[in-house]
């Protein structure tokens, strides 16, 4: 018993020390901006997926970029555009006329972390392409089903204040998101930061190109950190008090649609991964409070009675929270 206690605390301290060590490295190039970086990581040693809003110029493609250097994975980026087709994202075959058989021509879907940039200007044909993608972890071309990287993760942006030329998210693809991570203007220093660094050669685009930024891990290590995460503690009456949160979304006055099962899962994995970016080995109801509008914010629907009043879905959810009596 002792042995394994020694075991479970070893495993812990070292994915807390390479969760310090990669949010270290990632601020050497974002500037500012530490609640989306311990967001993305969530999102990243959960298996999940993430939906980033932010209008542009705040690093969104930045961010997965250097996370994607930092873990040692794969990189790639589709942009997003009308007239994008879902063999553009998944590859298609070939015939090759010199061996006289049909060729697997991957796409961009064939990586550890793909950024769907303004994933919101693609008809939903094309989106729906993600799909299976994001649930299985395998895409299907010709009848033939292919396996991608167990890392697979989607980083999916859209800019929230630009309508033109967009089609809405299926509500069935933003459920596959875990969080709804909102990357907001940097602050005053931050910004005078990244001004100075500007006018020298410590911009954050030349950092990362010179190889400032240090791999941390390699790809293969992941797995045996996201264990790891098994290992943090989660009391019985919390995760009673988790079901309550969400099942209270469904029977709230100015919720028209609340949140499913899967956001159960996602609050939960998200909580206990919040435990272990802030050094704890045990899940607090402060930590399910700090991932609640990321992990709900995307998939409440409000009465548009209350939309018109002004009601914001964050509002609801922190009034659900109040209103659910925490466990002592």
């Amino acid at each position: 018993m002792m042995e394994e206690q020694l075991e479970r605390e070893a495993a812990l301290e070292k994915l807390q020390d390479v969760l310090a060590r990669v949010k270290t490295e990632v601020a050497k190039v974002i500037i500012g901006q530490h609640s989306v970086i311990e967001q993305a990581l969530i999102v990243i040693f959960t298996r999940q997926h993430a939906l980033i809003e932010g209008v542009p110029g705040v690093a969104k493609t930045l961010l997965t970029r250097t996370l994607a250097h930092v873990l040692g994975c794969e990189f790639a980026r589709i942009q997003f555009t009308p007239d994008l087709m879902p063999a553009d994202i998944t590859g298609t075959n070939v015939f090759n006329l010199q061996r006289n058989e049909f060729t697997l021509i991957r796409g961009p879907v064939f990586t550890s972390f793909l950024l769907a940039d303004e994933i919101n200007r693609a008809p939903a044909k094309t989106q729906s392409a993600l799909l299976q993608a994001m649930q299985e972890r395998c895409v299907t071309i010709d009848r033939e089903t292919h396996a991608l990287s167990p890392n697979f993760t989607v980083f999916a942006t859209q800019n929230p204040i630009e309508s033109e030329g967009t089609y809405p998210l299926p509500e069935a693809q933003k459920d596959r998101f875990m969080f709804k991570i909102t990357m907001p203007w940097p602050e005053r220093d931050d910004e005078l930061d990244l001004a100075r660094r500007t006018l020298g050669a410590d911009s954050p685009e030349a950092m990362l190109a010179r190889g400032v930024v240090q791999p941390v891990l390699r790809m293969e290590e992941l797995a045996p950190l996201r264990r790891s995460l098994e290992q943090i503690t989660v009391r019985e009456e919390l995760v009673t008090y988790l079901v309550d949160v969400i099942r209270r979304t469904r029977t709230h006055e100015s919720v028209l649609v609340g949140g499913g099962p899967r956001a159960t899962q996602a609050l939960l994995l998200a909580s206990r991964a919040y435990a272990a970016v802030s050094s704890r080995d045990f899940v607090a109801p402060d930590d399910i409070h700090a991932v609640a509008v990321p992990v709900l914010g995307h998939r409440l629907i409000l009465r548009p009675e209350f939309e018109i009043e002004g009601v914001t879905v964050q509002e609801v959810i922190q009034k659900i929270l109040a209103e659910v009596p925490v466990p002592r």
